[in-house]
């Protein structure tokens, strides 16, 4: 259903709004160093990895109250967060996954991010060959399409896009030579400004875009292995109970219009994309992360992407942060026909990630 009406609260915020503010940044309190190397004392104990941890296998209790407001503003605030201070130098990387899972346990619940079990994925730059790793095939043009797996670890640049969870997480473990800075854009603000100056096509938004998994789940909902069955159809923008949401990818999105039997985009969806672009663009910022930046973005309301970056391994510069998906207790409810995607629709249920092959 469209919204004729401007959405407010504080998720409506453009970059010249919130660049300068504080509301959105946190830091790791001194006294948490301490606890975290007791909880991960624990683990290490009990011989876990980090995959297996629960929240009951890390005791950081100090940090409930913390988390507990970060997750109340990424759902009810401003919906993005950075949380500084995350003592990445004190750990290796298998340590630091352990405690980054661990802390992570405590805000949210983790959820897959492939259909092979991934709960945690290195962002970096895995050279030449992620098109044929992750996924790739011609566009009707012959040049190479790669899948958005694939796009997420190279060096380029990702366009604006939300992924298929409540919370996304990055720890920033190392950062690039050059490049690899965060752009967030407020997606409540983006329905506002084409509010004010193209109705027409925030109608367009509400209504149904075919998206391709592209291989991501395997099969459509039917179980047929046919390129139409893994392609469904969702809006760009829903409203339920005032609360608004919007999943995009542009990736999945022309994946679809590539595959036989799917329905064409109209013109004036294509110019609603367009717009819807251009908009992020002008109402975006800029997050620098550091190393010890935790990153976290409510999918529902914002949109993320990154610039092209270049790593230097000899001087150590090679970028690498650490992702983790989370459904959060305090989630939004969604619109009918979001199943599609999330599976539960309802407020305070777990949801997304991507559906497990079953053999």
């Amino acid at each position: 259903m469209t919204n004729r009406t401007p959405l407010t609260g504080p998720v409506v915020w453009t970059g010249d709004q919130i660049k300068n503010s504080k509301r959105w940044i946190r830091d790791v309190p001194a006294s948490a160093v301490a606890e975290l190397d007791a909880a991960l004392s624990v683990v290490k104990k009990k011989g876990l990895d980090w995959s297996q941890i629960t929240r009951a296998d890390f005791p950081i209790g100090g940090l409930d109250g913390l988390l507990a407001d970060i997750a109340d503003e990424l759902e009810n605030g401003v919906g993005i967060m950075k949380l500084r201070g995350f003592p990445v130098e004190r750990y290796d990387e298998e340590s630091l996954r352990k405690i980054y899972f661990g802390l992570a346990t405590h805000l949210g619940t983790p959820v897959f991010q492939n259909r092979s079990g991934e709960l945690m994925r290195a962002i970096r730059d895995e050279g030449a060959h992620v098109g044929r790793t992750y996924g790739e095939t011609k566009d009707q043009k012959g040049g190479t399409f790669l899948s958005s797996y694939a796009r997420t670890l190279s060096n380029g640049g990702l366009r604006f896009h939300t992924d298929r969870t409540d919370v996304v997480g990055l720890l920033c473990v190392r950062q690039a030579m050059k490049g690899g800075v965060s752009t967030l854009a407020s997606t409540p603000a983006i329905h506002n400004a084409i509010l004010a100056k193209r109705p027409d096509l925030l109608d367009a938004l509400f209504t149904d875009y075919w998206r391709s998994r592209f291989g991501e789940e395997g099969t459509g909902k039917d179980g047929a292995s046919t390129t139409r069955a893994s392609a469904y159809p969702l809006p760009i923008f829903g409203l339920r109970d005032g609360k608004f949401t919007s999943h995009y990818s542009l990736t999945f999105i022309e994946a679809a219009q590539m595959a036989p039997g799917v329905p064409k985009l109209t013109d004036k969806q294509k110019e609603a994309i367009e717009v819807l672009m251009a908009t992020a663009e002008e109402l975006c910022f800029e997050m620098t992360l550091d190393p010890g930046d935790l990153q976290l973005i409510n999918s529902h309301v914002t949109y993320h992407g990154r610039t092209p970056f270049e790593d230097d391994f000899a001087a150590g510069q090679s970028r690498l942060l650490l992702r983790i998906w989370l459904t959060m207790a305090n989630n939004r409810p969604l619109p009918e026909g979001h199943e599609i995607l999330w599976r539960s629709i309802e407020a305070g249920q777990p949801r997304g990630g991507i559906q497990q092959v079953t053999l």
